[in-house]
């Protein structure tokens, strides 16, 4: 098994989903941290979300609020991504909020 660290980053041009990872076949993602950057002098808010290989979707923060001009931790604790798991962002507003991800990429195989 393989241990890749990696990052993942997405800015949220619109306010539909934007995928930020799709875990690879044969691969678990951790996530150790996801920070989302306002770049407006106006507060917003982001959705997360996990859609699992069955199209299922599960939220993971919905509506967080992110003030104006600032930068936001969400992790509290380690976030897994599974083989073909996507994980997405919404924005409330386009063209305001940035996404970085911190993970470890485990390869099996």
């Amino acid at each position: 098994m393989a241990i890749n660290y990696k990052n993942a980053k997405v800015d949220l041009t619109t306010t539909n989903a934007t995928a930020i990872l799709t875990a690879s076949s044969a691969t678990t993602c951790v996530f150790r941290s996801i920070l989302v950057s306002n770049d407006s002098s106006s507060e917003d808010t982001i959705t997360l979300t996990i859609t699992d290989s069955a199209s299922a979707v599960f939220s993971i923060y919905k509506n967080e609020s992110i003030g104006a001009l600032s930068t936001e931790e969400l992790l509290k604790g380690p976030l897994v991504l599974q083989e073909s798991e996507i994980l997405k962002a919404t924005a409330a507003t386009a063209d305001r909020l940035h996404v970085v991800t911190s993970y470890m990429e485990n390869t099996n195989g």
